[in-house]
């Protein structure tokens, strides 16, 4: 029960947050009218969020007060490692991005060569939009491995060993002389969607990002559920077939090494020679009987573990991310064939299985969002 109502005090705390950041300035009574919510229980989030520095409340004559968004001040910062990229965004508090830039990079290098090519990257963009490291108030940094919530240590010495046992947002920290906040990076990509993108108001959903890699997030009554250990939404490396291939997680047969972008290359690698995820859509997209192929099969294999999650939490929703996801209904369908064969009758008729709306960039804008305001991580 008292999980329960927290959940509904902060998607309350959301609702009223959105709203006035939308309108601009609105009374009390108008917040209660827009929002649908009792005016108690209006004056009282404003209260919170008023002692939270996120809104301020002014005269507007009578007895009657304003509630607007908090005057912004500083800048934040998104840091998204995938697992061949580097991508940096600069952006006002109201999430309006002044500059952004991403460059190849392989993220099984060792952390201190990752967290200095990402500093580059920062100081590069402060000069680009003429600002100083001083206005920079917080980073939000996305990393494609399991994270301690507790710690904020790196939790596997197998998925990313030259950051195991590294403390990422200290170390960044330290180096940029601010708080740095880290997270998964598909934490953060389900984030982005349901702030932004395809999962917005919704409250049972699954995110998968499926790149090089596969990784996911889940969001149970609106809520981000991260496990004991923070490893919750690793279906990447839920075992499809024990006797397959060797994964880096040091199993066999993991989803991953079935329908993992790396995977997908290395299949149409004889034929196609060297190429990358993005352009092994490209061809599927221009008719390529071989990248259909390949880009459906690993829509099967994703099918089992969507069926699964169907089985096991109902979502109402799972959202596609990461470079394989432009590939649409051709690896959207097969999802939704194996789905629909698999799962539980009325949980397969409940669950949508869409493309992400925010693209490449989902994690890096879900960095971003993180740092927004200190009550970002229970506001999801």
């Amino acid at each position: 029960m008292a999980n329960s109502l927290t959940g509904l005090r902060e998607t309350n705390r959301r609702l009223i947050t959105e709203t006035v950041r939308k309108s601009g300035a609105l009374t009390q009574a108008q917040l209660a009218r827009q929002t649908g919510l009792s005016p108690a229980t209006v004056s009282t989030i404003v209260r919170e969020l008023r002692d939270a520095g996120l809104v301020e409340i002014s005269q507007a004559g009578g007895r009657r007060h304003l509630i607007s968004p908090a005057r912004e001040t500083g800048l934040v910062v998104g840091v998204d490692f995938g697992h061949s990229h580097l991508r940096v965004a600069l952006a006002e508090r109201s999430h309006k991005v002044l500059a952004e830039e991403a460059i190849p990079f392989d993220v099984g290098a060792r952390a201190p060569e990752g967290l200095a090519a990402a500093e580059r990257l920062i100081i590069g963009l402060l000069g680009r939009a003429g600002v100083s490291r001083a206005e920079i108030r917080a980073v939000g940094l996305g990393l494609p491995g399991p994270i301690d919530p507790q710690t904020g240590i790196m939790g596997s010495s197998t998925i990313l060993p030259g950051w195991a046992g590294v403390d990422p947002a200290a170390e960044l920290g330290r180096r940029l002389g601010v708080p740095v906040v880290v997270d998964n990076d598909a934490n953060l990509g389900a984030l982005a969607e349901a702030t932004w993108g395809a999962a917005k108001g919704r409250r049972e959903v699954a995110y998968m990002k499926i790149g090089t890699g596969v990784g996911a997030s889940i969001l149970i009554n609106g809520l981000l559920y991260r496990g004991a250990t923070g490893t919750a939404g690793e279906l990447g490396h839920i075992t499809i077939d024990e006797n397959g291939r060797l994964c880096r997680c040091g199993n066999r047969g993991c989803l991953e090494t079935l329908a993992g972008g790396q995977q997908l290359i290395d299949l149409v690698r004889p034929t196609h020679g060297q190429v990358t995820v993005s352009r092994l859509v490209e061809l599927a997209h221009a008719g390529d009987i071989g990248c259909r192929r390949v880009i459906a099969d690993a829509g099967r294999h994703l099918g089992v573990a969507v069926a699964s999650l169907c089985n096991i939490l109902n979502p109402g929703l799972v959202v596609i991310g990461g470079a394989l996801a432009e590939a649409g209904p051709l690896l959207i369908d097969p999802i939704m064939t194996v789905v629909g064969r698999l799962a539980i009758p009325s949980a397969a008729r409940a669950v949508s299985v869409v493309k992400g709306e925010l693209g490449e960039r989902a994690g890096v804008l879900g960095a971003l969002a993180r740092v927004q305001s200190p009550n970002v991580e229970s506001a999801l």
